[in-house]
């Protein structure tokens, strides 16, 4: 092997751990989707979300188990993170979502979340990116609370339903 097949293998390495490690946490779902148990009385039951978590995730991996043996897919080879800024915009969003939602309610701390991470990924549109994250907030909301029920963070904009 010369040095330079050597040295694109080394490169590539923490790209194929990565791929390998999303396709164990899909197959990781897809047994812990086995275990749900079955509602006879619907034909959509409870598994059908977790089933499609791990299928989203096998496809996931497998698509990046591609691109790693096709070189990788980061700008950068040489393993070391070049986005700090991006990286400290993501984390802030997740941050002020983990902080705020107790206060503030999904949908707001859903908003800031969603307006960070756009920022992290380079939009520089903040008034767009917040009305599209507190749109998409507002149809989680509806769909979790409203419809099935299931009770997540009430908050401002939460009580006035």
């Amino acid at each position: 092997m010369s040095d330079s097949s050597s040295e694109h293998i080394e490169s590539t390495l923490p790209h194929k751990l990565a791929a390998f490690g999303v396709i164990a946490l899909g197959l990781a779902a897809a047994w812990q989707s086995t275990l749900i148990p079955q509602v006879l009385y619907t034909t959509v039951g409870p598994s059908v979300f977790a089933w499609f978590v791990a299928g989203f995730l096998l496809v996931l991996g497998a698509l990046l188990l591609v691109a790693a043996f096709r070189g990788g897919w980061a700008a950068d080879q040489e393993g070391t993170l070049s986005e700090w800024g991006s990286l400290g915009w993501v984390t802030l969003g997740l941050v002020l979502n983990v902080v705020l939602i107790e206060w503030i309610g999904f949908i707001l701390s859903s908003t800031l979340l969603f307006a960070c991470v756009a920022r992290g990924f380079g939009s520089r549109k903040l008034l767009r990116d917040a009305a599209i994250g507190f749109g998409l907030a507002l149809i989680s909301y509806v769909g979790f609370d409203r419809i099935l029920g299931y009770k997540i963070g009430s908050g401002l904009i939460e009580k006035l339903f």
